[in-house]
């Protein structure tokens, strides 16, 4: 009686297929966390570019405190002509 012993698959089994999922998923939370900070740190710097004297966001904030019903009235018109293009 000869006992012979299976030769190793070639093909991963159940938990190290586990094992490389988790980390590929685990790669890819790092990239997306990645990329999400350089997306805020962009729009962080575009925010505070636009409220110095001279950018669109301070003349915008200038004109609605000095006529706030007439720019309810602009963004509100915005919105309904937006509206009806869909």
């Amino acid at each position: 009686m000869t006992m012979e012993t299976p030769a190793p698959s070639l093909q991963p089994g159940m938990g190290e297929r586990a094992i490389d999922t988790a980390t590929d998923v685990s790669r890819t939370m790092t990239e997306l966390s990645d990329g999400c900070g350089a997306a805020v740190d962009r729009l962080s710097g575009a925010i505070a570019a636009s409220r110095r004297p001279v950018g669109a966001l301070a003349t915008v904030t200038a004109i609605a405190r000095e006529a706030p019903l007439a720019s309810l009235f602009v963004a509100f018109l915005l919105c309904v002509a937006g509206a009806r293009r869909r």
